[in-house]
Parts: C-alpha cells; sequence; structure tokens
C-alpha cells in the first residue's frame, strides 16, 4: 500500500489538536450562543471563552483516547434509525 492512503487512515484531520466534527459542533454552538448573550443580556463574553476552552480541552482529551471520533459521529448519524416492533413488547426488537 500506499504511505499516504496509510496516513490518512491512521491521522483523521484535527482543528486544534482535536477532532475535526466535535470541534467544529463546539465552536458552531457556543460561538451565537454567546453573541446573543451579549447582545441580550449584556453578559460578559470572557464567561463564555472560558467554557469554549474549557469544553475544548474535554474534547481534545476524547480526542487522544478515540482519534475516530468524528468517523463515529457521522456513522451514528447516518445509521441510526428506531426500530418498529411488530408487537407491543417491551424494549428494542429488531423486527421490520
Amino acid at each position: 500500500m500506499r504511505e499516504m492512503i496509510l496516513k490518512a487512515v491512521a491521522n483523521p484531520p484535527k482543528i486544534l489538536w482535536g477532532p475535526f466534527l466535535p470541534v467544529l459542533l463546539n465552536l458552531g454552538l457556543q460561538f451565537p450562543l454567546m453573541f446573543m448573550a451579549i447582545g441580550v443580556g449584556n453578559i460578559n463574553p470572557i464567561l463564555f471563552l472560558l467554557s469554549i476552552l474549557i469544553v475544548h480541552i474535554i474534547i481534545v482529551g476524547l480526542g487522544a483516547k478515540e482519534p475516530h471520533l468524528s468517523n463515529m459521529l457521522q456513522a451514528f448519524g447516518q445509521n441510526y434509525k428506531p426500530t418498529k416492533n411488530l408487537y407491543k413488547v417491551k424494549g428494542m426488537k429488531f423486527a421490520p
């Protein structure tokens, strides 16, 4: 195999040392909330910057433990379908 393919599989993309998708979700959710809180409630943005930093450190830690976290989240979103039970029973049954 070529080295480029192995490197792409072994090293998934990262932003600021964290997995790509969770970091983008963190920034994409917290920045708009920060600007809305500043505009509506005149809240100090340092609180939001601290929360962004703390959550980012947690994401970097999770990314170090499982480097393919972005791919796992994408696969879960594409494959998650709730099952429909044919008969009324307690719990999830894999019946079409």
